[in-house]
């Protein structure tokens, strides 16, 4: 689901001379990020809010970008309490400037709903994706890709709750649209068969989800190349379709393949690279190959203590799996400390 809502929205508006301070600021903040620096993004964004305060007041459209691109920074390390005010900040402009019918102010509730669903607040993130899929809907029209975003996007909520009869027809609704206005080997299209396949392996129908899972993996090989992260993804996600069903051979290749390109392109240090080491670690775990898996629970568990902080929810995940190995293992005492450590990461 996660995977579904992984975009900042970086517009850029009135770039007159007095804006390139807060343009260069809002640039190097979007290449840190892009990078996974961060804690260097989290900076320059920090920055170029005070900058667009000044020079356009808060009632501006430049400074509401600059509300949004910090949130998603402060959402991404799980900072919140700090995140909240930002994303209705940049709704509350949006709404006032733009108007309630404009795309960033649906764009603004999607984002917000995003934050809300990321901390299982379902019921407060509905009704703002269903804006935004209404807005869309009537502003640019049920053809239109952004459209079919906010119906995937939905659909994916639906997805979390285990509400599977009313999440394929969104699915399917959003895959015929990118289909059609997009063409079948276009990047979109392969999110729309990706999202589909994982809405069918957990339903378990894996003969369904599996021809959807390699038509996303040959389109993004074939259009964005076989060292992009997006073909990564797709190599995990057929992964993990096959570990679902015990196929480990098929798996483990899959998964060292996505491993091998995140560290390359994106680098050892980035977020992804830790889920890499961790979906494999599991899959040895299962395995009950734990001499394995032990390096590369650590590992992920360490990257996720460096880049995202211990107060974030990946941390305690990935405590929470060392924990499990662990206990596997009868090593009980390690394992206590781990579930103690996540367990902080709840409290707060």
């Amino acid at each position: 689901m996660k995977n579904l809502f992984l975009s900042l929205l970086f517009c850029f508006f009135s770039l007159n001379l007095f804006a390139q301070s807060w343009l260069e600021l809002t640039e190097k903040g979007m290449q840190a990020y892009q990078a996974g620096s961060y804690k260097e993004a989290t900076s320059y964004f920090e920055k170029a809010l005070k900058q667009a305060e000044k020079e356009f007041g808060k009632n501006h459209e430049n400074y509401a970008t600059s509300c949004n691109n910090l949130a998603e920074l402060y959402r991404r390390q799980g900072r919140y309490a700090e995140a909240e005010p930002l994303y209705k900040e940049a709704l509350a402009i949006r709404a006032k400037v733009l108007g309630k019918e404009h795309p960033y102010y649906a764009t603004s509730c999607n984002n917000l709903a995003v934050f809300y669903y990321e901390q299982g607040r379902y019921a407060e993130a509905e009704p703002l994706l269903k804006e935004a899929l209404a807005i869309r809907a009537k502003v640019l029209g049920k053809g239109h890709p952004d459209y079919a975003g906010s119906c995937r996007n939905l659909a994916g909520l639906y997805r979390e709750q285990g509400r599977y009869a009313e999440a394929e027809p969104l699915y399917k609704e959003a895959k015929e649209i990118v289909g059609k206005v997009l063409g079948k080997e276009h990047p979109s299209y392969a999110t729309s068969c990706n999202n589909l396949a994982g809405l069918y392996k957990d339903q378990g129908r894996y003969a369904e989800a599996e021809p959807l899972y390699k038509e996303a993996l040959a389109i993004r090989a074939k259009v964005l190349g076989k060292e992009h992260p997006d073909y990564a993804t797709s190599c995990n996600n057929l992964a993990l379709l096959y570990k679902s069903q015990g196929r480990y051979a098929e798996a483990e290749p899959l998964y060292k393949e996505a491993k091998e390109i995140v560290g390359k392109v994106l680098g050892n240090e980035h977020p992804h690279y830790a889920g890499s080491c961790n979906n494999l670690a599991d899959l040895y775990r299962e395995q009950g190959r734990y001499a394995e898996a032990e390096p590369l629970y650590k590992e992920a568990l360490a990257i996720r203590a460096k880049v995202l902080g211990k107060e974030h929810p990946d941390y305690a995940t990935s405590c929470n799996n060392l924990a499990s190995l662990y206990e596997s293992q009868g090593r009980y005492a390690e394992a206590e400390l781990l579930r103690k450590e996540a367990q902080k990461v709840r409290d707060k």
